[in-house]
């Protein structure tokens, strides 16, 4: 008999082909790994370079310099999207450039925030005239690091590299959209990038009220 054919025999073999299905535990140690991952660091980066990138390119444009090169380079080495350079993008570059100005702003503020959050909570103790006995968890010290560390601190840090990738992905199809061939779903993909800077505003306003 075949020796590679006896090492799939028995009870616990699958047929050939069929691919496992994730579980719950594959589930979750994806979650749990997300934040540390070297693409949730290079994502983060794109948002963080987005804003001044395009408003850099703004006037580059206008110059008939290559903004379109720019920023699909940007894209293509951080957010790991290769798009094919066509002919004539200029007028494309610059209109890009405007119309992502206001995604790539809030895409930039509530990823800051939200790492900041993450942040400050795990480092509780370090925060200057912290008082905890008036803290949640207090009036320990390590009760009070304990609170922030697990709600805000876990919390913050896992859901953070969603809150990326969403933004990202967005801005990768506008960068497909505008500066490659692929214009299928273009201005759907215009309403939906103002529509989530606009939501963004609007739940800014609460957020900077707590500063």
């Amino acid at each position: 008999m075949d020796t590679t054919t006896q090492q799939f025999s028995g009870p616990l073999s699958r047929p050939h082909g069929r691919t496992r299905t994730a579980g719950p535990a594959d589930r979750v140690r994806t979650i749990l790994r997300e934040p540390f991952r070297a693409e949730t660091w290079r994502r983060t980066a794109y948002i963080l370079l987005a804003l001044p990138v395009a408003l850099v390119c703004v006037p580059v444009a206008l110059l008939g310099g290559p903004a379109g090169r720019i920023q699909r380079g940007l894209a293509r080495r951080l957010l790991r999207i290769d798009v094919d350079e066509v002919p004539r993008t200029g007028p494309l570059a610059l209109v890009h450039a405007v119309v992502t100005i206001p995604l790539d702003l809030a895409a930039a503020a509530f990823t800051a925030y939200f790492w900041f959050v993450a942040a400050i909570n795990w480092g509780f103790p370090l925060r200057p005239g912290i008082d905890p006995s008036s803290s949640w968890g207090g009036p320990t010290m390590a009760g009070a690091w304990a609170v922030h560390a697990a709600g805000g601190g876990v919390v913050f840090l896992l859901l953070t590299p969603w809150v990326v990738k969403g933004f990202t992905a967005l801005q990768a199809r506008l960068v497909a959209g505008f500066l490659g061939a692929d214009r299928s779903g273009l201005p759907r993909t215009i309403a939906l990038a103002l529509g989530v800077a606009v939501l963004c505003s609007l739940v800014s306003i609460p957020l900077i009220h707590q500063l």
